[in-house]
């Protein structure tokens, strides 16, 4: 029948088209520019603007994660003990994000930048310590809503350009999102006991 015919053409032009048009010739490729690693000829994006962007989320990663640390030995006491183990979970998994896009910016091949100097100015987030319990979360809650907007912005710019990163960055905003409810949780938990969160002073 006609229809048998037209669906055996189909599937003999989907046969004949191959995944890879040229695998010699990305092998050729892939030996000439050895030494770039994980960047190859099909990276669509701009690796400079890339190593930039990641640089400046791992000062964010970096100054967020001294901020909770700070946040967990101010707040630590007889009644504060689960607010500051939280104030640490959290730390631990800001150093994480700061360690898996490290590993992505020498991936691009280039150099993660870990220099005190100038941290902040390339941090999205401020450090800001804060006078009371209630200070503390509300400044970790407003870093944590920076980094959120900046994880999207960046999302967006590497699309299908830079998967690896988009993907990363995606996993990274995931847990941002999770700390900000754990954040707005406990503040909300605070609004409802008036003067809880002005009990503990800076020492």
């Amino acid at each position: 029948m006609p229809a048998n015919r037209e669906e055996e053409r189909t599937m003999k032009d989907r046969t004949a088209t191959p995944f890879l048009s040229d695998i010699q010739e990305i092998r050729r490729r892939a030996r000439e520019h050895v030494e770039k690693g994980a960047v190859t000829s099909a990276y669509k994006g701009d690796v400079e603007t890339a190593i930039k962007l990641l640089n400046e989320a791992l000062a964010t990663e970096i100054v967020c994660t001294l901020r909770y640390r700070r946040h967990h030995y101010m707040a630590a006491g007889i009644h504060y003990q689960a607010i500051a183990d939280e104030f640490m979970q959290h730390a631990v998994e800001e150093q994480q994000h700061a360690d898996w896009i490290a590993e992505r910016i020498r991936q691009l091949g280039g150099a993660p930048d870990f220099n005190p100097e100038g941290l902040l100015t390339r941090s999205h987030a401020q450090y800001a310590e804060g006078n009371s319990l209630v200070d503390m979360i509300k400044e970790d809650l407003i870093a944590e809503r920076i980094a959120i907007e900046s994880y999207l912005d960046m999302i967006r710019y590497f699309g299908d350009n830079d998967p690896t990163s988009r993907r990363l960055v995606e996993k990274v905003l995931e847990q941002e999102e999770e700390h900000a409810d754990d954040m707005a949780t406990l503040l909300e938990r605070f609004d409802k006991e008036p003067g809880e969160g002005t009990k503990q002073r800076m020492r």
